[in-house]
């Protein structure tokens, strides 16, 4: 933002201070207006959109303290500086405390205010970004933003809601690729910690001797490489969230400490024997069965207890294929409008494709066919060309195709069936009404009736 586009708002029962204060603005760059009142300062609000307002503290009838409240209450974007000619320590305190950006003391100097009203825009300037990013974040991370009308995302969706305010583990299970990190994200935007760090940590993506380190941090000397001290991803994710993916790769040995941060929410750092604690939210995710490891000996049998409070099972995207229409849809939206291309759909049969392929990789895999179709593509629709070669022969190879179970209400199932048999009927019987019904054992009307409604009320050969 420029300071021609710059909008302040100055407030003083003292005419002569604004008028001078606005002179002095307009010579700066920004574009100023004044009001002499209270009444008029909340009349310029409502008509006009302001950055910044330099308020006085001590006016008739109404303070300068008041009209700070009610910015801030409806106008969270303004930054506010308060002035007076009678500054007290106190006073000063109650501004900063109520949200104003700085306090002044009359009379003004001006290379003081002129000083101050920077440093104040660079603030409403980085409000304006935390409030987009935040937006942004609330987008990205919305559960309308999980796709899935499935009976088990649907499922999933409500626990999601049940779980959130509360600080109870969370297990979430599910192959590679299910979106078990878009699901935790979820739930840390709609609790009440949202405000405060998400962190993230593979477990299987660090090696055995780094984790540790990782997880609660380490001092200076503690071993070969500690060069200084290190803040851990728990301390770091203090007040907030800590994603623990791919837990199940954790040593026995950080099993132990990660009871133990669960139950008292403290731990040592590596090589430190001064105690932390924090106040975390834990989620914690593994693309295998738990118990099963915990009957192997791979797992201890004490922290599955204490993680598997509230579990999420995240279906496979072969258990859902009611969801991947709306999935392959989102995906072009989104690549769609990166990419810059008029791509209107998919083709029919390169939907079945989609529908009849094992999907081993779930939904990332998915998003990633779907992202290399609409690079290559030449088309206005996705076709089956547009596909990789491993989903095109696993698709026409796939013992699921006739096996699997689409989801769809069941007299709508039975509609295909029961044309191709009616259809089989009619033309064994040179398409006679009457003979066809009473093979059947359905009257004529029936019979008549439903070949209207699956289209065959024409012989295609005989015209009848």
């Amino acid at each position: 933002m420029t300071q021609s586009q710059t909008r302040v708002l100055i407030v003083d029962d003292d005419k002569i201070i604004v008028e001078s204060l606005i002179e002095f603005l307009k010579l700066e760059g920004y574009e100023a207006i004044g009001a002499e009142s209270f009444a008029e300062a909340i009349a310029s609000l409502e008509r006009a959109t302001f950055n910044l307002v330099i308020t006085d503290i001590n006016m008739p009838n109404t303070d300068g303290f008041e009209l700070l409240r009610i910015i801030k209450q409806r106008y969270p974007h303004i930054v506010v500086i308060m002035i007076t000619g009678y500054g007290t320590i106190e006073s000063a305190v109650e501004a900063i405390k109520m949200g104003a950006y700085d306090y002044l003391t009359k009379p003004i100097i001006d290379d003081e205010i002129s000083l101050v009203v920077e440093r104040a825009l660079k603030q409403q300037s980085l409000i304006q970004e935390n409030q987009s990013l935040r937006e942004a974040l609330d987008l990205r991370y919305n559960l309308d933003n999980i796709v899935g009308h499935s009976y088990q995302m649907l499922k999933i969706f409500d626990l999601i809601e049940s779980v959130a305010e509360s600080r109870t583990n969370v297990l979430i299970q599910g192959e590679s690729g299910t979106g078990k990190s878009l699901i935790a994200r979820a739930i840390h935007h709609r609790s009440d910690r949202s405000d405060h760090p998400f962190v993230e940590v593979s477990c299987g993506a660090l090696p055995e001797s780094l984790l540790e380190s990782e997880l609660f941090g380490h001092v200076k000397g503690s071993f070969t490489g500690a060069v200084g001290d290190k803040v851990g991803k728990f301390k770091a994710a203090n007040n907030g969230t800590i994603f623990l993916d791919e837990i199940s790769s954790s040593t026995p040995v950080l099993q132990v400490k990660l009871l133990r941060v669960l139950q008292e929410r403290q731990f040592e750092s590596v090589g430190s024997n001064k105690t932390e604690t924090v106040d975390v939210r834990v989620i914690l995710a593994c693309n295998e069965d738990l118990a099963k490891a915990v009957e192997s000996g791979r797992f201890r049998q004490d922290l599955f207890y204490r993680i598997n409070v509230v579990t999420i099972h995240l279906p496979s995207l072969r258990e859902r294929l009611g969801d991947i229409l709306l999935l392959a849809e989102h995906f072009l939206k989104n690549y769609r409008a990166e990419s810059k291309k008029e791509i209107n759909g998919f083709s029919d049969e390169c939907m079945q494709y989609l529908q009849r392929y094992h999907w081993p990789g779930n939904v990332r895999e998915l998003e990633n066919v779907i992202e290399r179709a609409i690079v290559l593509t030449k088309n206005r629709r996705i076709e089956v060309s547009d596909l990789p070669e491993n989903v095109i022969q696993g698709a026409q190879t796939s013992p699921q195709n006739e096996d699997v179970f689409k989801p769809m209400p069941l007299k709508k199932a039975l509609e295909e069936p029961e044309k191709r048999i009616i259809e089989k009927a009619l033309r064994a019987n040179n398409w006679n009404r009457q003979t066809t019904a009473q093979l059947l054992e359905i009257n004529r009307t029936t019979l008549y009736k439903k070949m209207k409604r699956y289209g065959l009320e024409i012989d295609p050969i005989h015209g009848g």
